[in-house]
């Protein structure tokens, strides 16, 4: 009577980083980067990061006053972007005979500073979206030259090898896939968000800054 085969164990997580060869190196380093710039994102792009509404609720009492004293305390004790952005322009109203393009300037430029540093961690997402694939397709290039080399020196005497070659380039694509598209989601997640954030940032101050301009007589 033949013996029954006994049926291949189930290969585990770690069978197949193995299998992948060198690439899963550094997609291993890309999929940790993706979680760790979702998690860094969750944090930091948030509406109570850029706008604080008791803190603008403040500066409006401040500002109705021409108190620019107080107005410049409460964004030095309560710094954000809009608080950061707005003390720019504070600085150019102390000025008895200031110019309102001045104002504007200061405006615009702290405005870009202070809201272009967010996304720039967005950014590295659809960094790794990108790179994710080409890395898995190097391995995988690399997984069928090894495959074709076995052929050429050994013929196809040794199919299991020639399987472990191909495995490699397979599980390689797959990976990279893997990681690219939960990071190209997560970076279209919170671009919209910073979008809508922006957005209001931006209407925020430009009702500050009218405010300041109707207090100052302008």
């Amino acid at each position: 009577m033949a013996e029954l085969t006994p049926p291949p164990a189930e290969k585990t997580l770690l069978d197949m980083v193995k299998a992948g060869g060198w690439a899963m190196f550094p997609l291993g380093v890309l999929s940790v980067a993706t979680v760790g710039f979702a998690v860094f994102n969750f944090i930091a792009i948030r509406r109570s990061s850029f706008i604080d509404d008791s803190v603008i609720e403040e500066l409006d009492a401040a500002v109705s006053q021409m108190d620019i004293d107080k107005a410049h305390q409460i964004c030095t004790d309560n710094p954000s972007p809009v608080t950061n952005t707005f003390n720019f322009g504070l600085d150019q109203v102390r000025h008895k005979n200031f110019s309102t393009d001045a104002v504007e300037k200061a405006f615009d430029n702290a405005s870009t500073k202070e809201l272009s540093g967010a996304f720039i961690i967005v950014s590295y997402l659809s960094i790794i979206a990108a790179i994710a694939p080409m890395v898995g397709l190097l391995g995988t290039v690399s997984g069928m030259v090894k495959a074709f080399n076995s052929i050429a020196s050994q013929g196809m005497g040794k199919p299991e090898l020639l399987a472990d070659n191909i495995s490699e380039a397979l599980i390689t694509t797959a990976t990279g896939m893997a990681i690219a598209i939960p990071a190209m989601f997560f970076f279209f997640f919170f671009r919209n968000r910073y979008g809508k954030i922006v957005a209001e940032v931006n209407l925020t101050l430009g009702r500050l800054y009218s405010d300041l301009l109707r207090a100052a007589g302008k």
